[in-house]
Protein backbone atom coordinates (compact mmCIF):
# COMPACT_ATOMS: atom_id res chain seq x y z
CA UNK A 1 0.00 0.00 0.00
CA UNK A 2 1.66 3.19 -0.65
CA UNK A 3 1.50 6.25 0.82
CA UNK A 4 -0.83 9.51 0.58
CA UNK A 5 0.35 13.00 -0.47
CA UNK A 6 -1.91 14.39 2.08
CA UNK A 7 -0.16 14.33 5.53
CA UNK A 8 -3.28 14.10 7.35
CA UNK A 9 -4.26 10.72 5.88
CA UNK A 10 -1.02 9.20 6.28
CA UNK A 11 -1.42 10.11 10.05
CA UNK A 12 -4.90 8.53 10.18
CA UNK A 13 -3.66 5.26 8.50
CA UNK A 14 -0.55 5.15 10.72
CA UNK A 15 -2.82 5.73 13.76
CA UNK A 16 -5.17 3.01 12.58
CA UNK A 17 -2.08 0.18 12.20
CA UNK A 18 -0.13 1.53 15.37
CA UNK A 19 -0.89 1.33 19.24
CA UNK A 20 0.19 5.41 19.24
CA UNK A 21 -1.25 6.89 22.32
CA UNK A 22 -1.50 3.36 24.23
CA UNK A 23 2.17 1.81 23.86
CA UNK A 24 4.13 4.59 25.66
CA UNK A 25 7.53 2.96 24.00
CA UNK A 26 6.20 5.09 20.34
CA UNK A 27 7.35 9.27 20.10
CA UNK A 28 5.48 11.28 17.69
CA UNK A 29 6.35 14.79 17.20
CA UNK A 30 4.31 16.79 14.82
CA UNK A 31 7.07 19.64 12.70
CA UNK A 32 6.80 22.48 10.39
CA UNK A 33 9.30 22.66 8.06
CA UNK A 34 8.95 26.51 7.44
CA UNK A 35 5.66 26.40 6.55
CA UNK A 36 5.32 22.98 5.24
CA UNK A 37 3.55 20.45 7.71
CA UNK A 38 5.56 17.07 9.02
CA UNK A 39 5.00 14.12 11.11
CA UNK A 40 8.22 12.38 13.12
CA UNK A 41 7.45 8.78 14.43
CA UNK A 42 10.35 6.40 16.30
CA UNK A 43 10.56 4.38 18.88
CA UNK A 44 11.79 5.12 22.43
CA UNK A 45 14.95 3.64 23.30
CA UNK A 46 16.05 2.66 19.97
CA UNK A 47 16.94 6.37 18.99
CA UNK A 48 19.76 8.07 19.85
CA UNK A 49 18.40 11.47 21.41
CA UNK A 50 21.63 13.41 20.97
CA UNK A 51 21.89 13.00 17.56
CA UNK A 52 17.53 13.56 17.24
CA UNK A 53 18.06 16.71 18.67
CA UNK A 54 20.85 17.97 16.39
CA UNK A 55 18.08 16.99 13.41
CA UNK A 56 15.26 18.87 14.60
CA UNK A 57 17.41 22.01 15.24
CA UNK A 58 18.28 21.97 11.77
CA UNK A 59 15.01 21.10 10.09
CA UNK A 60 13.16 23.71 11.75
CA UNK A 61 15.93 26.25 11.19
CA UNK A 62 14.31 28.38 8.98
CA UNK A 63 17.09 28.90 7.01
CA UNK A 64 17.01 25.76 5.94
CA UNK A 65 13.89 25.67 3.72
CA UNK A 66 13.45 27.98 0.58
CA UNK A 67 10.84 30.37 0.16
CA UNK A 68 9.35 28.72 3.46
CA UNK A 69 8.23 25.40 1.78
CA UNK A 70 9.64 21.91 0.90
CA UNK A 71 9.59 21.72 -3.39
CA UNK A 72 11.34 18.87 -3.51
CA UNK A 73 11.90 15.75 -0.99
CA UNK A 74 14.96 14.42 -2.56
CA UNK A 75 16.76 17.47 -2.76
CA UNK A 76 15.94 18.39 0.46
CA UNK A 77 16.90 14.86 2.07
CA UNK A 78 20.07 15.52 0.55
CA UNK A 79 20.87 18.57 1.67
CA UNK A 80 19.45 19.32 4.64
CA UNK A 81 19.65 16.38 7.13
CA UNK A 82 23.29 16.03 7.89
CA UNK A 83 23.16 11.91 8.49
CA UNK A 84 24.59 9.82 6.72
CA UNK A 85 22.07 7.14 6.68
CA UNK A 86 18.73 8.16 5.67
CA UNK A 87 16.59 7.31 2.62
CA UNK A 88 13.14 7.01 1.37
CA UNK A 89 10.32 4.61 1.24
CA UNK A 90 6.81 5.04 -0.81
CA UNK A 91 5.14 1.67 1.14
CA UNK A 92 3.52 1.11 4.43
CA UNK A 93 4.70 -1.98 4.41
CA UNK A 94 8.71 -0.75 4.28
CA UNK A 95 8.03 1.80 6.49
CA UNK A 96 6.47 0.14 9.53
CA UNK A 97 9.12 -2.54 9.12
CA UNK A 98 11.84 -0.14 9.29
CA UNK A 99 10.11 1.71 11.79
CA UNK A 100 9.92 -1.10 14.13
CA UNK A 101 13.43 -2.12 13.34
CA UNK A 102 14.79 0.71 15.33
CA UNK A 103 15.16 3.68 12.23
CA UNK A 104 12.57 6.78 12.08
CA UNK A 105 9.72 7.86 10.01
CA UNK A 106 9.86 11.80 8.95
CA UNK A 107 6.66 12.23 6.94
CA UNK A 108 6.38 15.52 5.44
CA UNK A 109 3.18 17.40 3.74
CA UNK A 110 2.82 16.91 -0.05
CA UNK A 111 5.24 14.17 -0.88
CA UNK A 112 3.48 10.61 -1.19
CA UNK A 113 7.60 9.08 0.82
CA UNK A 114 8.41 9.38 3.72
CA UNK A 115 12.16 9.57 5.07
CA UNK A 116 13.40 6.87 6.85
CA UNK A 117 16.34 8.23 9.36
CA UNK A 118 18.51 5.42 10.81
CA UNK A 119 19.68 6.81 14.35
CA UNK A 120 18.38 3.71 15.99
CA UNK A 121 20.96 2.08 19.14
CA UNK A 122 20.02 -1.07 20.62
CA UNK A 123 20.40 -2.16 24.56
CA UNK A 124 23.68 -4.58 24.05
CA UNK A 125 25.36 -6.65 26.60
CA UNK A 126 29.32 -6.15 26.23
CA UNK A 127 31.05 -8.44 23.96
CA UNK A 128 33.15 -10.69 26.19
CA UNK A 129 34.49 -14.58 25.75
CA UNK A 130 31.85 -17.35 25.25
CA UNK A 131 31.90 -19.65 28.18
CA UNK A 132 31.43 -23.01 26.10
CA UNK A 133 33.66 -22.14 23.77
CA UNK A 134 36.88 -20.90 26.23
CA UNK A 135 40.64 -20.86 25.33
CA UNK A 136 43.59 -20.67 27.11
CA UNK A 137 44.87 -18.24 24.41
CA UNK A 138 43.41 -16.12 21.86
CA UNK A 139 41.01 -13.49 21.22
CA UNK A 140 38.14 -12.99 23.73
CA UNK A 141 35.84 -11.58 22.37
CA UNK A 142 31.84 -12.90 21.06
CA UNK A 143 29.25 -12.79 19.62
CA UNK A 144 26.22 -10.45 21.21
CA UNK A 145 22.49 -10.61 20.57
CA UNK A 146 23.21 -7.15 18.32
CA UNK A 147 23.58 -8.20 15.11
CA UNK A 148 25.20 -5.29 13.47
CA UNK A 149 27.64 -5.90 16.19
CA UNK A 150 27.82 -9.33 14.96
CA UNK A 151 28.98 -8.38 11.32
CA UNK A 152 31.40 -5.36 12.94
CA UNK A 153 33.21 -8.39 14.37
CA UNK A 154 33.11 -10.70 11.19
CA UNK A 155 34.65 -7.29 8.64
CA UNK A 156 36.82 -6.56 11.28
CA UNK A 157 38.90 -9.63 10.84
CA UNK A 158 38.08 -9.94 6.58
CA UNK A 159 38.65 -7.10 5.20
CA UNK A 160 37.55 -8.43 2.00
CA UNK A 161 36.16 -6.78 -0.98
CA UNK A 162 34.16 -10.11 -1.53
CA UNK A 163 32.87 -10.16 1.75
CA UNK A 164 28.44 -9.66 1.63
CA UNK A 165 25.89 -9.41 3.97
CA UNK A 166 22.78 -10.36 2.66
CA UNK A 167 19.78 -9.09 4.92
CA UNK A 168 16.36 -11.27 5.02
CA UNK A 169 13.02 -10.84 7.21
CA UNK A 170 12.20 -14.27 9.00
CA UNK A 171 8.87 -14.23 11.10
CA UNK A 172 5.15 -13.15 10.29
CA UNK A 173 5.43 -11.79 13.58
CA UNK A 174 8.69 -11.30 14.89
CA UNK A 175 10.22 -9.97 11.31
CA UNK A 176 13.47 -10.96 12.73
CA UNK A 177 16.21 -9.79 10.66
CA UNK A 178 18.56 -12.66 9.42
CA UNK A 179 21.86 -11.95 7.42
CA UNK A 180 23.48 -14.08 5.23
CA UNK A 181 27.56 -13.77 5.06
CA UNK A 182 29.79 -15.21 2.49
CA UNK A 183 32.12 -14.36 0.53
CA UNK A 184 31.67 -13.80 -3.20
CA UNK A 185 34.44 -15.17 -4.54
CA UNK A 186 34.61 -18.68 -2.92
CA UNK A 187 31.57 -19.61 -2.14
CA UNK A 188 28.88 -22.41 -3.34
CA UNK A 189 26.54 -20.09 -5.15
CA UNK A 190 23.73 -23.12 -5.75
CA UNK A 191 23.80 -23.30 -2.19
CA UNK A 192 23.66 -19.67 -1.68
CA UNK A 193 20.59 -19.78 -3.62
CA UNK A 194 18.94 -22.43 -2.08
CA UNK A 195 19.57 -21.13 1.11
CA UNK A 196 18.08 -17.52 0.48
CA UNK A 197 15.05 -19.29 -1.30
CA UNK A 198 14.47 -21.30 1.64
CA UNK A 199 14.56 -18.39 3.83
CA UNK A 200 12.38 -15.87 1.83
CA UNK A 201 9.37 -18.57 2.06
CA UNK A 202 9.69 -20.23 5.51
CA UNK A 203 6.47 -19.73 7.41
CA UNK A 204 7.04 -18.92 10.56
CA UNK A 205 5.36 -16.69 13.45
CA UNK A 206 8.83 -15.68 14.89
CA UNK A 207 12.00 -17.17 15.99
CA UNK A 208 11.50 -17.85 19.52
CA UNK A 209 14.54 -19.19 20.48
CA UNK A 210 16.87 -17.04 17.79
CA UNK A 211 19.13 -18.89 15.80
CA UNK A 212 18.25 -22.54 17.27
CA UNK A 213 14.15 -21.78 16.14
CA UNK A 214 16.47 -20.83 12.94
CA UNK A 215 18.02 -23.99 12.76
CA UNK A 216 14.95 -26.04 12.99
CA UNK A 217 13.29 -24.56 10.36
CA UNK A 218 16.07 -24.86 7.73
CA UNK A 219 16.34 -28.55 8.52
CA UNK A 220 13.60 -31.04 9.28
CA UNK A 221 14.60 -33.82 11.69
CA UNK A 222 13.61 -37.21 12.63
CA UNK A 223 13.26 -37.98 16.38
CA UNK A 224 16.09 -40.79 16.07
CA UNK A 225 18.42 -38.18 14.75
CA UNK A 226 20.32 -36.42 17.62
CA UNK A 227 22.86 -36.03 16.03
CA UNK A 228 23.22 -32.05 15.05
CA UNK A 229 23.10 -31.16 11.34
CA UNK A 230 24.35 -27.19 11.80
CA UNK A 231 26.86 -25.88 13.32
CA UNK A 232 26.71 -22.66 16.03
CA UNK A 233 29.54 -20.81 17.03
CA UNK A 234 29.80 -18.05 19.79
CA UNK A 235 33.89 -16.92 18.72
CA UNK A 236 33.79 -14.36 15.30
CA UNK A 237 37.57 -16.39 15.15
CA UNK A 238 36.03 -19.70 14.46
CA UNK A 239 32.97 -18.48 12.17
CA UNK A 240 35.65 -16.04 10.05
CA UNK A 241 37.98 -19.34 9.35
CA UNK A 242 35.24 -21.13 8.01
CA UNK A 243 33.96 -18.15 6.49
CA UNK A 244 37.64 -18.19 4.40
CA UNK A 245 36.95 -21.82 3.82
CA UNK A 246 33.67 -21.25 1.44
CA UNK A 247 31.59 -21.59 3.76
CA UNK A 248 28.11 -19.69 4.58
CA UNK A 249 27.62 -17.86 7.91
CA UNK A 250 23.54 -17.23 9.22
CA UNK A 251 23.39 -14.41 11.42
CA UNK A 252 20.53 -14.17 13.45
CA UNK A 253 19.59 -10.81 15.08
CA UNK A 254 18.87 -11.30 19.34
CA UNK A 255 20.58 -14.55 18.88
CA UNK A 256 24.71 -14.65 19.88
CA UNK A 257 24.91 -17.73 17.99
CA UNK A 258 25.90 -17.95 14.02
CA UNK A 259 24.57 -21.26 11.79
CA UNK A 260 27.88 -22.60 9.54
CA UNK A 261 26.62 -24.40 6.83
CA UNK A 262 27.43 -26.69 5.24
CA UNK A 263 28.02 -29.16 8.11
CA UNK A 264 29.38 -32.95 8.58
CA UNK A 265 30.06 -34.52 11.92
CA UNK A 266 34.00 -33.72 11.85
CA UNK A 267 33.17 -29.82 12.47
CA UNK A 268 32.00 -31.51 15.86
CA UNK A 269 34.97 -32.68 16.96
CA UNK A 270 37.23 -29.60 15.99
CA UNK A 271 38.72 -26.74 18.84
CA UNK A 272 39.91 -23.46 18.24
CA UNK A 273 42.37 -24.13 21.06
CA UNK A 274 44.01 -26.40 18.48
CA UNK A 275 45.34 -23.38 16.51
CA UNK A 276 46.36 -22.09 19.75
CA UNK A 277 48.97 -24.41 20.35
CA UNK A 278 51.84 -25.42 18.29
CA UNK A 279 50.91 -27.95 15.43
CA UNK A 280 52.27 -31.11 17.73
CA UNK A 281 50.37 -30.15 20.55
CA UNK A 282 47.37 -29.33 18.59
CA UNK A 283 47.45 -32.40 16.82
CA UNK A 284 47.40 -34.32 20.21
CA UNK A 285 45.14 -32.46 21.77
CA UNK A 286 42.60 -33.09 18.44
CA UNK A 287 43.41 -37.33 18.40
CA UNK A 288 42.55 -37.49 22.02
CA UNK A 289 39.24 -35.69 21.48
CA UNK A 290 38.96 -38.10 18.87
CA UNK A 291 39.55 -40.56 21.09
CA UNK A 292 36.99 -39.43 23.95
CA UNK A 293 34.12 -40.02 21.37
CA UNK A 294 34.31 -43.62 21.55
CA UNK A 295 35.16 -44.12 25.24
CA UNK A 296 32.16 -41.31 25.76
CA UNK A 297 29.87 -43.94 23.78
CA UNK A 298 30.79 -47.42 24.71
CA UNK A 299 33.21 -47.93 28.09
CA UNK A 300 30.16 -47.80 30.29
CA UNK A 301 28.02 -50.51 27.77
CA UNK A 302 31.12 -52.39 27.01
CA UNK A 303 31.71 -52.41 31.19
CA UNK A 304 28.28 -53.26 31.65
CA UNK A 305 28.27 -56.04 28.52
CA UNK A 306 31.92 -58.03 30.13
CA UNK A 307 30.65 -57.90 33.95
CA UNK A 308 27.04 -58.59 33.54
CA UNK A 309 27.29 -61.35 31.13
CA UNK A 310 30.78 -62.65 30.85
CA UNK A 311 31.55 -62.52 34.84
CA UNK A 312 35.59 -64.87 33.37
CA UNK A 313 36.30 -62.35 31.67
CA UNK A 314 35.87 -59.26 34.30
CA UNK A 315 37.70 -61.64 36.68
CA UNK A 316 40.61 -61.80 34.38
CA UNK A 317 40.67 -58.60 33.58
CA UNK A 318 39.93 -57.28 37.70
CA UNK A 319 37.05 -54.93 36.15
CA UNK A 320 35.04 -55.72 39.19
CA UNK A 321 35.59 -56.73 42.96
CA UNK A 322 32.34 -58.15 43.80
CA UNK A 323 32.04 -60.95 41.86
CA UNK A 324 28.63 -62.48 43.53
CA UNK A 325 27.01 -59.16 41.57
CA UNK A 326 23.85 -60.23 39.75
CA UNK A 327 23.45 -58.91 36.40
CA UNK A 328 20.41 -57.43 37.45
CA UNK A 329 22.06 -55.30 40.03
CA UNK A 330 24.93 -54.49 38.08
CA UNK A 331 22.76 -53.01 35.83
CA UNK A 332 20.89 -50.79 38.22
CA UNK A 333 23.64 -49.94 39.91
CA UNK A 334 25.34 -48.46 36.17
CA UNK A 335 22.05 -46.88 35.14
CA UNK A 336 21.18 -44.97 38.41
CA UNK A 337 24.47 -43.75 38.33
CA UNK A 338 24.16 -42.69 34.83
CA UNK A 339 21.24 -40.14 35.51
CA UNK A 340 23.27 -39.24 38.72
CA UNK A 341 26.27 -37.60 37.06
CA UNK A 342 23.95 -36.16 34.29
CA UNK A 343 21.85 -34.58 36.91
CA UNK A 344 24.82 -33.30 38.41
CA UNK A 345 25.92 -31.95 35.18
CA UNK A 346 22.47 -29.97 34.55
CA UNK A 347 22.49 -28.55 37.51
CA UNK A 348 26.01 -27.11 37.82
CA UNK A 349 25.68 -26.10 33.85
CA UNK A 350 22.60 -24.12 34.80
CA UNK A 351 23.00 -23.24 38.50
CA UNK A 352 24.85 -19.61 39.78
CA UNK A 353 28.47 -19.84 38.89
CA UNK A 354 28.83 -19.02 42.54
CA UNK A 355 27.63 -22.55 43.38
CA UNK A 356 28.00 -24.81 40.24
CA UNK A 357 31.85 -25.51 41.03
CA UNK A 358 31.32 -26.76 45.05
CA UNK A 359 27.69 -28.14 43.79
CA UNK A 360 29.70 -30.72 41.23
CA UNK A 361 32.10 -31.85 43.17
CA UNK A 362 31.40 -31.99 46.89
CA UNK A 363 28.20 -33.19 45.96
CA UNK A 364 29.70 -35.87 43.50
CA UNK A 365 32.01 -36.83 46.44
CA UNK A 366 29.64 -37.09 48.72
CA UNK A 367 26.66 -39.06 47.17
CA UNK A 368 29.12 -40.86 45.80
CA UNK A 369 30.68 -42.18 48.98
CA UNK A 370 27.14 -42.25 50.26
CA UNK A 371 25.78 -44.41 47.48
CA UNK A 372 28.84 -47.00 48.07
CA UNK A 373 28.33 -46.85 51.46
CA UNK A 374 24.71 -47.46 51.46
CA UNK A 375 25.14 -50.41 48.73
CA UNK A 376 23.48 -48.56 45.99
CA UNK A 377 26.70 -48.49 43.92
CA UNK A 378 30.17 -49.77 43.81
CA UNK A 379 33.34 -48.36 43.16
CA UNK A 380 34.11 -49.56 40.04
CA UNK A 381 30.82 -48.22 38.15
CA UNK A 382 31.85 -44.82 39.63
CA UNK A 383 35.43 -45.09 38.29
CA UNK A 384 34.10 -45.73 35.23
CA UNK A 385 31.24 -43.42 35.10
CA UNK A 386 33.76 -40.45 35.90
CA UNK A 387 36.01 -41.25 32.92
CA UNK A 388 32.69 -41.29 30.61
CA UNK A 389 31.79 -37.78 32.43
CA UNK A 390 35.30 -36.65 31.83
CA UNK A 391 35.91 -37.64 28.65
CA UNK A 392 32.22 -36.14 27.77
CA UNK A 393 33.48 -33.05 28.49
CA UNK A 394 36.51 -33.06 26.20
CA UNK A 395 34.27 -32.69 23.61
CA UNK A 396 33.49 -29.31 23.07
CA UNK A 397 30.47 -29.12 21.09
CA UNK A 398 27.40 -29.81 23.86
CA UNK A 399 25.31 -30.30 21.17
CA UNK A 400 27.02 -33.38 19.91
CA UNK A 401 28.43 -34.37 23.49
CA UNK A 402 24.70 -34.48 24.50
CA UNK A 403 23.88 -36.88 21.11
CA UNK A 404 26.18 -39.35 22.59
CA UNK A 405 24.69 -39.38 25.57
CA UNK A 406 21.09 -40.56 24.32
CA UNK A 407 22.95 -43.10 22.46
CA UNK A 408 24.64 -44.28 25.74
CA UNK A 409 21.93 -44.52 27.43
CA UNK A 410 20.25 -46.70 24.39
CA UNK A 411 22.85 -49.00 24.66
CA UNK A 412 22.92 -49.36 27.86
CA UNK A 413 19.22 -50.33 27.91
CA UNK A 414 19.51 -52.85 25.26
CA UNK A 415 22.78 -54.13 26.77
CA UNK A 416 21.34 -54.47 30.31
CA UNK A 417 18.56 -56.42 29.02
CA UNK A 418 19.25 -58.61 26.36
CA UNK A 419 23.13 -58.83 26.63
CA UNK A 420 25.62 -59.16 23.43
CA UNK A 421 22.28 -59.63 21.15
CA UNK A 422 21.58 -56.19 22.19
CA UNK A 423 24.59 -54.52 22.12
CA UNK A 424 24.84 -55.45 19.04
CA UNK A 425 21.27 -54.53 17.89
CA UNK A 426 21.57 -51.05 19.50
CA UNK A 427 24.85 -50.91 17.79
CA UNK A 428 23.03 -50.94 14.52
CA UNK A 429 20.23 -48.74 15.55
CA UNK A 430 23.25 -45.70 16.59
CA UNK A 431 24.92 -46.01 12.84
CA UNK A 432 21.17 -45.68 10.89
CA UNK A 433 20.87 -42.85 13.09
CA UNK A 434 24.15 -41.65 12.16
CA UNK A 435 23.88 -42.58 8.56
CA UNK A 436 20.49 -40.76 8.00
CA UNK A 437 21.53 -37.68 9.93
CA UNK A 438 20.49 -35.00 7.09
CA UNK A 439 21.98 -31.51 6.16
CA UNK A 440 21.01 -28.29 4.19
CA UNK A 441 21.76 -29.15 1.15
CA UNK A 442 21.92 -32.71 0.64
CA UNK A 443 25.55 -33.06 1.10
CA UNK A 444 27.38 -36.00 3.15
CA UNK A 445 27.20 -35.99 6.75
CA UNK A 446 30.40 -37.96 7.19
CA UNK A 447 32.62 -36.04 4.35
CA UNK A 448 35.41 -36.03 3.53
CA UNK A 449 35.35 -39.82 5.09
CA UNK A 450 32.33 -40.46 2.53
CA UNK A 451 32.98 -39.51 -0.15
CA UNK A 452 36.54 -40.19 0.43
CA UNK A 453 39.27 -36.87 0.20
CA UNK A 454 42.54 -38.18 1.53
CA UNK A 455 43.39 -34.64 1.92
CA UNK A 456 40.73 -33.05 3.68
CA UNK A 457 40.39 -35.94 5.91
CA UNK A 458 44.44 -35.21 7.15
CA UNK A 459 43.49 -31.72 7.62
CA UNK A 460 40.58 -32.93 10.07
CA UNK A 461 42.72 -35.35 11.71
CA UNK A 462 45.75 -33.33 12.01
CA UNK A 463 46.55 -29.60 13.41
CA UNK A 464 48.21 -28.37 9.95
CA UNK A 465 50.81 -25.39 10.71
CA UNK A 466 49.37 -22.05 9.57
CA UNK A 467 51.04 -21.80 6.03
CA UNK A 468 49.69 -25.31 4.88
CA UNK A 469 46.44 -24.58 6.70
CA UNK A 470 45.24 -21.67 4.11
CA UNK A 471 41.94 -22.10 2.67
CA UNK A 472 42.19 -24.25 -0.92
CA UNK A 473 40.12 -26.02 -2.70
CA UNK A 474 40.41 -29.28 -0.77
CA UNK A 475 37.01 -27.74 0.96
CA UNK A 476 35.24 -28.28 -2.47
CA UNK A 477 31.63 -30.92 -2.13
CA UNK A 478 30.35 -30.10 -5.30
CA UNK A 479 27.03 -29.18 -6.03
CA UNK A 480 24.24 -29.39 -2.98
CA UNK A 481 21.47 -32.22 -3.75
CA UNK A 482 17.86 -31.29 -4.09
CA UNK A 483 15.20 -32.41 -1.85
Amino acid sequence: MALSTVLEENIQYIESVLPIGSSFDLMTRRLYLGKTGAYFLGINGFCKTDILQQIFSDLQNPMYVENGCVEDIVQYMNGKIGYAQTSLSDTWDDIIRNLLSGPSVLMIDGFAQAILIDVRTYPARGIAEPDLERVTKGSRDGFVETLLFNANLIRRRVRSADLCFAMHSVGTASKTDVAVAYLEGSVNHELLEKLSHTLSSLQATSLTMGAKSLEELLLHKRWWNPLPSILMTERPDVACSYLLEGHILVLVDNSPQVLVLPCTIFQFTQSPEDYYKSPSVGTYLRLVRFFCIPVSLLLMPLFLLACAYYPEFSQKWGLLSDNTMTPQRLFFYVLGVEFLLDLFKNSSSISSGKFSGSLSIVGGLLIGDIAVSLNWASVEVLFYAAITLLASLSITNTDFSDALRLYRILFLIATGCLGLPGFLFSLALVLFSMATTPTFGGFSYFWPLFPFNAKALSRLLFRSPTPKAQPSKIWNRGKPKSP
